[in-house]
């Protein structure tokens, strides 16, 4: 019976981070904003030191007025909404492609990408151990 219980709470477990991955995703406060101009991404998470910007402080609570992108220096008017930071990204028709690679988070893709590299430079090195 305990066995059932733990399955159960399993199945909570997954239930409750669907949905809070279904709320950051309608939750614009989460969202992170790219500017069109440079590509500089600003992620509620991060803040920005160089400006004050305390970590937390979500895109839609900034100065509209005032705040000036720390690269270009363009207005907010310039950024756009490119979703949440465990978003995958590309094209919502695509992700079901690529043998599930599409469907990896940014980040998954640079350690994918650079640890390919490193492993590749290790082997690469080996081979002069051979005689």
């Amino acid at each position: 019976m305990a066995n059932g219980h733990d399955g159960n709470d399993e199945q909570a477990a997954e239930a409750s981070a669907v949905a809070t991955t279904a709320v950051a995703e309608s939750d614009p406060d989460t969202h992170r904003y790219e500017c069109r101009s440079c590509g500089f991404v600003y992620d509620p998470e991060e803040g920005i030191r160089k400006l004050a910007i305390a970590p937390g402080v979500p895109f839609t609570e900034l100065d509209p007025i005032g705040f000036r992108c720390p690269v270009c220096r363009s207005r907010v008017g310039a950024f756009r909404d490119i979703g949440p930071r465990n978003k995958p990204s590309g094209f919502e028709e695509n992700l079901n492609f690529g043998l599930g690679v599409n469907k990896l988070t940014p980040g998954q893709k640079n350690v994918l990408i650079f640890g390919g590299f490193a492993l590749a430079f290790a082997f690469f090195l080996s081979l002069y151990s051979l005689r």
